[in-house]
């Protein structure tokens, strides 16, 4: 037996070197020191007599012996994850998920998710980033988080997705506002008001600028933003009419200030999705995608794509 020879540990730092590319970025995820998780490479290496990769300025790079010990250290720590699972001991998984999420989800569901992720995995730390989806996406190939809860379209492939379902969005404005535009039919209804919208290059955006085009009016009116919480909030305050996900402008923060407009055109459903890379990932990660997927249907939303 070699258990005493070769730890858990030094399989797991081994795994996150190779992943992140770097002994600091190791340390941090798995909790600990840069010392610490040289170290456990050294003392695997001298276990083993093999060099399991090279050092390089500001990089890693794993030797041909280093990559079919690495594909090795995956099965063995899969296996050892999966014992806490048969022994239903989620709480026994440590470690840091680095999480990210679109505003709309900050918004409303998150910390219910964060919540329910807790209630499972009591030792596992959240480094939550909230971002636009297309930084996600970027960071999520880049091995700067584990999961991401974002919606398409992507450009990253993720080998490990969960779909979470769509949400559709609304025009809304402050009451008075909403009043006024009560017998509003058309886009042109609305060109008088500023349209409080998300940034220009969310499809969203794009396919409301297309619709302007198709009408004939101008775009001049357009407030695009990177914060859909901004617009709704300038909505609430009745600076304009804004475009949300019906979601945020019925249970987020201000809702209470909104009427929803009805019979108006309106863009594609936002899909969301939780992603990760399966291959690399921890099975806790996995598992916490399955478990947003049931915090937003619990939330209240449709959990069917559609169309």
């Amino acid at each position: 037996m070699i258990g005493h020879l070769i730890s858990l540990k030094q399989l797991e730092a081994l795994i996150w070197v190779a992943d992140l590319g770097s002994f600091r970025k190791a340390a941090q995820q798995l909790n600990t020191t840069q010392p610490n998780i040289s170290a456990r490479i050294a003392g695997l290496e001298e276990t083993l007599g093999l060099v399991l990769m090279h050092r390089d300025a500001g990089s890693v790079r794993m030797t041909d012996k280093g990559s079919e010990i690495l594909a090795v250290a995956r099965r063995i720590v899969g296996e050892a994850e999966t014992l806490t699972e048969i022994a239903g001991r989620a709480d026994l998984s440590e470690g840091r998920l680095r999480l990210g999420v679109t505003e709309l989800v900050a918004a409303t569901w998150l910390h219910q998710y964060l919540r329910d992720l807790k209630a499972t995995y009591p030792a596992i730390s959240v480094e939550l980033t909230v971002d636009m989806s297309r930084q996600l996406d970027a960071a999520l190939g880049n091995h700067s988080i584990d999961l991401a809860i974002q919606n398409s379209p992507f450009v990253t492939a993720a080998s490990g997705v969960i779909e979470i379902g769509q949400y559709p969005y609304v025009w809304a404005a402050e009451k008075s506002l909403a009043d006024a535009l009560a017998h509003a039919k058309t886009l042109k209804d609305l060109m008088p008001h500023t349209l409080l919208t998300h940034a220009r290059h969310t499809q969203s955006y794009i396919e409301l600028s297309d619709q302007a085009q198709a009408l004939g009016v101008p775009t001049t009116s357009f407030a695009p933003s990177s914060s859909l919480t901004s617009c709704m909030q300038m909505a609430a305050d009745g600076l304009g009419v804004a475009l949300l996900p019906r979601i945020m402008a019925e249970r987020g923060a201000g809702a209470d200030r909104l009427t929803l407009l009805d019979g108006l055109w309106l863009p594609s459903a936002l899909r969301f999705s939780a992603r990760y890379d399966r291959d690399t990932a921890p099975r806790y990660v996995a598992q916490a995608a399955a478990i947003a997927a049931a915090t937003a249907q619990a939330f209240g939303h449709d959990p069917t794509p559609k169309g």
